[in-house]
């Protein structure tokens, strides 16, 4: 398990805002955290957060970023789906429970070469909904959380709901702050008000 206990208060205050849906997002979370590399997977081999509980970080970043920006821009959008979304809209970064996406090496991580091939956001996709009933709105924002970044998604342009356009940009905002692109005060922008 992921050894940061900061980073995993803040996942399980994150998945305590899961109320409807409790029972599912209980035992898809039993799964990540006790068949898969869920806790200790790198968000990446090499840009950001190629660390062993990169990818734990990374959620909990954008799930967060998620919340504030919808309680700024859109409150109507539950808190629930935004915990869904933006915890889980990388999970195909694990891998399969037989077949982990990301090899430790004495170097850093590398790509598994012997896993089936699917996009990150398809592969997220599927694995959430084998546990957690999805609305429309929430397997949009999964299955096109990289926005207009990626040329696949280009058919949902300016079509997309307003969930999968806030887990773009928290998605897109967490990366810039996790690889050093940007650097902000976060006290300043996001103290509660």
């Amino acid at each position: 398990m992921y050894k940061d206990n900061e980073i995993v208060k803040r996942y399980r205050e994150i998945l305590s805002k899961v109320i409807i849906r409790k029972s599912e997002c209980d035992e898809f979370v039993w799964f990540l955290e006790n068949q898969t590399t869920w806790l200790t997977a790198p968000a990446s081999t090499k840009y950001h957060l190629s660390i062993e509980g990169g990818l734990l970080i990374h959620s909990v970043s954008v799930a967060e970023t998620m919340l504030e920006l919808k309680n700024a821009l859109i409150p109507e959008i539950s808190d629930e789906s935004c915990a869904i979304v933006g915890l889980f809209h990388d999970v195909g970064k694990i891998g399969m429970p037989h077949s982990p996406r990301y090899i430790k090496k004495n170097s850093g991580y590398e790509y598994n070469e012997n896993q089936i091939e699917m996009s990150i956001a398809a592969r997220s996709l599927y694995i959430v909904s084998k546990y957690i009933s999805l609305t429309d709105q929430e397997a949009q924002a999964i299955l096109y959380h990289d926005g207009q970044y990626i040329q696949e998604n280009r058919p949902v342009a300016h079509r997309e709901c307003p969930l999968t356009l806030l887990v773009t940009f928290a998605d897109t905002w967490a990366a810039a702050k996790e690889d050093g692109r940007i650097k902000i005060d976060e006290e300043f922008y996001f103290k509660k008000r």
